[in-house]
């Protein structure tokens, strides 16, 4: 999956020195993924056992996890696809119709989140910060 979609489509987009964060899946954080990673983004890696560690259980500080999943379930479904082509169809195209605007307010949120989390010394967020506006 990393070597024959993911990144030669990121390679694609020609973003330069980017930084590659995931959560602590097994799948995600095994010897040969962690390799794959680390030759291409050297010394850019955020996760578990990455060049700068990423907390582990911390979906209140991870984009994906708080916005993106949810987001894209919420709308993928919607038209009941029938088959996996469908589903994957669906995704892509949800995906494409992400607007620069709710990325913003996603950036601004996650911002909040991580200075809430400062704030708090590493402790639970308070509610109040899982509202968007």
């Amino acid at each position: 999956m990393l070597q024959e979609f993911f990144l030669p489509r990121l390679d694609a987009l020609d973003l330069g020195d980017i930084w590659f964060q995931q959560d602590g899946a097994t799948a995600h954080t095994a010897r040969a993924s962690m390799a794959v990673l680390r030759e291409h983004f050297p010394e850019r890696l955020i996760s578990i056992r990455g060049d700068l560690q990423w907390p582990a259980r911390s979906p209140d500080l991870s984009p994906c996890d708080f916005f993106l999943w949810g987001f894209l379930k919420s709308r993928v479904y919607v038209n009941r696809p029938r088959t996996l082509q469908d589903l994957k169809n669906n995704i892509q195209e949800e995906i494409a119709n992400i607007t620069p605007a709710l990325l913003q307010r996603v950036m601004t949120n996650t911002r909040n989140r991580y200075t809430q989390c400062i704030e708090n010394k590493g402790r639970h967020l308070p509610d109040l910060i899982f509202k968007t506006k």
